[in-house]
């Protein structure tokens, strides 16, 4: 049995290697560049379509001046000049959207020329082996095509296009020409990292849109979680108030009755014992709404002045409410209409916050306009109009996400209710909510719709 001398072994190691290595490569050129995608040239933002139409020019150029140099330096007739020429220029104009298709043309015809003018030169010294106008067709095809593919991809063209121009100058060569080989490499060299760089460039700019946009909407979501949590916070300490209320009756009711039925305690401790279950529940959901934060200070509302566990405000604290926005320097007039009746704490709540929220965006928005709250009670429901004026300054940046309406209509699409909030004709802003109260007794045709309702509070 025969022992394998290790320096062999090693060589075909070596040799084995290297053959996958290579095929590999070739793999990675075959997939990179051997591919017919479309990859259309976009219209310039400021520009549109003279880039286009600029490239059209230069193909122009390229057929005329390259058919001039090719009779020029060669015997060849001007059918074969022309030929030539064309497929170098129609590269230029394929290269607006086929760029690898484009570039593998521009050499086809670039290395065809050379060749020809090779066996067929005249006897002065004449450029080769590209010929200037040659020379600037592939620069603008080499451009083309690295504004729009990889940087690896960009890389491969341009050193199999410098690879190239070394076989045919170096390997091949010529007599009685200028060399313009190492001139073609250092202007192909500079264009494709133009083309690079430019492409890095709009690439970073769409994905700074994009990180931009999803951070509004990111910022939009945040924002109205955070709202729809302090909405769920307050109508659940309303509820649980009202869920106190009758356990607390239910246990009573039955000493106020002189010898009250069995029938009667069971019934009386099954409302509160359902009582207690609802506000177990509505506790947990409270729980779970602040678990994020659980150590967290609950901030009193802006302009509320209020405790953070103060019962939540209702229409009766609105004049404290109208006063507080006075103090911070607008002028606020307040006005009611229809009998007032007693509603329900959550639309007492959202339409206090509403009137909260549109003062607050007045201030912020319209410093030296007034505002005026129009308060209409309906025996469907209550209508709340704030209004304001032009301003008579420009506002200063606002340092808030900039939702308040996002707030406002989350509540009134809690309650069913609507909301239109539009400029005014005379510059000023309005801001109208419609919530109803059920009345079953009333046809629902008798809702108003303040979109379709005058501007005017």
């Amino acid at each position: 049995m025969s022992r394998v001398d290790p320096v062999t072994r090693w060589g075909k190691r070596q040799r084995a290697w290297s053959r996958t290595r290579a095929e590999r490569v070739l793999r990675v050129l075959h997939d990179d560049l051997w591919t017919w995608r479309a990859d259309p040239l976009p219209p310039s933002v400021w520009l549109r379509w003279v880039p286009h139409g600029l490239v059209c020019l230069v193909a122009l150029a390229t057929l005329l001046g390259n058919t001039a140099e090719l009779n020029d330096h060669s015997e060849l007739g001007p059918e074969v000049a022309f030929l030539i020429a064309l497929g170098q220029a129609s590269a230029t104009v394929l290269a607006l959207w086929r760029p690898l298709p484009a570039w593998w043309l521009s050499m086809a015809a670039a290395v065809v020329g050379a060749l020809a003018v090779r066996m067929e030169a005249v006897d002065y010294t004449f450029t080769w082996p590209w010929t200037v106008a040659g020379l600037i067709g592939h620069m603008f095809v080499m451009l083309l095509l690295a504004l729009r593919v990889r940087t690896r991809v960009a890389v491969e063209t341009l050193v199999l296009s410098a690879l190239v121009t070394y076989v045919v100058q170096g390997l091949i060569g010529a007599r009685n020409y200028q060399p313009t080989g190492w001139l073609a490499v250092a202007l192909f060299s500079v264009v494709a990292l133009l083309g690079i760089a430019l492409r890095g460039r709009r690439e970073a700019r769409t994905e700074l849109a994009q990180q931009t946009t999803l951070t509004a909407e990111e910022r939009a979501r945040r924002t109205l979680l955070e709202e729809r949590g302090r909405i769920a916070r307050e109508l659940h300490d309303v509820v649980a108030h009202h869920m106190s209320v009758i356990s607390i009756q239910a246990q009573v009711a039955p000493l106020l009755v002189e010898n009250p039925s069995d029938e009667l305690k069971e019934n009386l401790a099954g409302i509160r014992q359902n009582a207690l279950e609802a506000l177990t529940e509505l506790r947990r959901v409270l729980g779970v709404l602040r678990a994020e934060h659980p150590d967290a200070p609950v901030a009193p509302e802006a302009g509320d002045g209020a405790a953070p566990h103060a019962p939540q405000p209702t229409l009766d604290r609105l004049d404290a409410l109208v006063e507080n926005i006075r103090a911070a320097g607008l002028a606020v007039t307040t006005d009611s209409s229809g009998t007032r009746r007693p509603l329900p704490p959550g639309v007492e709540l959202s339409a206090y916050r509403i009137v909260q929220e549109a003062l607050s965006n007045v201030l912020r928005h319209a410093p030296g306009a007034s505002a005026e709250v129009h308060l209409v009670h309906l025996p469907i429901g209550l209508r709340v109009v704030v209004s304001n004026t032009r301003p008579l300054r420009t506002p200063a940046p606002s340092q808030g996400a900039g939702h308040g309406l996002l707030g406002m209509r989350e509540r009134v699409a809690m309650l069913d209710g609507t909301l239109t909030a539009q400029a005014l004709p005379d510059g000023g802003y309005q801001v109208a909510a419609f919530l109803p109260v059920e009345a079953p007794d009333l046809p629902t045709d008798l809702i108003p719709d303040p979109s379709t309702e005058d501007d005017s509070p």
